[in-house]
């Protein structure tokens, strides 16, 4: 449990900001509540009025954060490979070079599709 008390020791002390951070804003936020402030703000355009259900959000935000998420994740993955790349050697090196591909193969799909082009 030792090698762990630092972690801990940031969970709680980020727990403990975020709670604090929430109660002052409670406390010594104003008070003043009218229509245009409760209002949901679209860049001064009056805002449109919603379906019940919430209305439907074309498929094209969905795969744009997908592709977000993808190559999001891409990038995390290369971090550890950069830290162990003396240790891992040609192994890595190889390894490596064949995830980028078939990442850059999925990006090349995804462009050629036209799923980059925002209408």
């Amino acid at each position: 449990m030792h090698p762990y008390t630092p972690i801990l020791a940031l969970g709680v002390l980020a727990a403990l900001f975020v709670a604090g951070s929430i109660l002052i804003s409670a406390l010594v936020g104003p008070k003043r509540y009218n229509r245009a402030r409760l209002d949901s703000y679209e860049c001064g355009i009056e805002p449109t009025p919603q379906p019940v259900g919430g209305g439907r959000f074309p498929v094209k935000y969905y795969i744009t954060a997908m592709l977000f998420i993808v190559f999001d994740i891409e990038i995390i993955f290369l971090y550890p490979w950069a830290v162990a790349f003396d240790q891992m050697a040609l192994f890595g090196l190889i390894e490596m070079v064949i995830f980028i591909v078939t990442v850059f193969v999925a990006y090349a799909y995804v462009w050629r599709r036209g799923g980059l082009e925002w209408d």
